[in-house]
């Protein structure tokens, strides 16, 4: 059995809304799957309860009162003997066919994960109702967007992979892009599921958060992230995964974003290989002289019009 397992905010107005949608698209998933929520922040336990989740209040914070990051992944471990598991944010709505592209890819060593697609909906959504989930469909149509490779917002994995988690603030920059790292510096299979899985991410405001928006990419609690995940070359993204899941099967990732994201985190992941790094990084430049060369002569070389 899979295990999810999340953090919800406070459930209150909009947030409220989008957090049922979203719990209410994993008790759908089939095979069932157990469903964790955690931390003691208003109406969490009242949801829990009916929404049919087990719910987990005790969690380690910072002094602002933020989660951090290893005390949920150890207290959702601990908490059951499931092999596998899966870190979900509460506003990401899952499809029905992501139990089987886990599935898919499970092995003993792996991470799955994919890109979001970015939807305003403002409106509580009744899975297995045609009416609702085509307004979902429609919303998703008229004002998806797919979000970039760094906002990584489910990490699939096996039990034991992430038994030494930095004490990042939850939701602040950099601990998403350290889950890869690590994945990677581990030696274990990193699978990008996008093209399967479209795991959509219900868009809403920062007012949970000290600061706004700005309290997530700035201030103490990023720069303390930052810190913990020990120099920006350790920020992958799902660009940096070995293999994808494409209409079943699971291959190699060969395209151009993968095999580049990969060679220049070769000294990060390979330190004595860094001399591989530094003379591509050496030709990148000198071909972007070149084309800057080229440029230049050929606007030089064009004949002016005639006056």
């Amino acid at each position: 059995m899979l295990t999810i397992f999340s953090v919800p905010k406070p459930f209150v107005g909009h947030i409220a809304t989008i957090q049922r949608n979203a719990i209410a698209s994993w008790k759908r998933l089939k095979p069932e799957c157990e469903i964790i929520l955690l931390g003691d922040e208003p109406g969490i336990s009242e949801a829990s309860t009916q929404l049919g989740t087990r719910h987990i209040g005790e969690l380690s914070r910072n002094e602002y009162g933020t989660p951090l990051v290893d005390s949920v992944f150890r207290e959702a471990q601990a908490a059951t003997n499931h092999r596998l598991f899966c870190y979900v944010n509460a506003d990401i709505i899952l499809p029905p066919n992501f139990t089987e592209a886990v599935s898919r890819v499970a092995d003993d060593w792996f991470l799955m994960l994919g890109r979001r697609t970015d939807v305003d909906i403002d409106f509580p959504l009744a899975f297995g109702v045609a009416e609702s989930e085509a307004r979902l469909e429609n919303a998703v149509r008229e004002n998806g967007r797919l979000h970039g490779p760094y906002g990584i917002d489910y990490f699939v994995f096996p039990s034991g992979l992430y038994d030494d988690v930095p004490p990042f603030a939850l939701g602040r920059a950099a601990w998403d892009n350290w889950l890869v790292f690590h994945a990677r510096d581990l030696g274990a299979r990193v699978v990008d599921a996008s093209h399967v899985v479209r795991a959509i991410h219900q868009n809403h405001d920062y007012g949970h958060v000290r600061g706004g928006s700005s309290g997530v990419w700035k201030g103490p609690e990023r720069e303390r992230n930052l810190l913990l995940l020990g120099g920006r070359g350790r920020s992958f993204g799902i660009n940096h995964a070995t293999h994808v899941l494409r209409t079943g099967t699971v291959r190699h990732a060969i395209r151009v974003p993968y095999v580049y994201s990969r060679f220049m985190s070769v000294p990060v992941l390979h330190p004595r290989l860094w001399f591989l790094w530094v003379a591509a990084e050496a030709l990148r430049k000198a071909a972007a002289v070149c084309r800057r060369v080229a440029l230049c002569t050929s606007r030089w070389a064009r004949p002016s019009s005639a006056s």
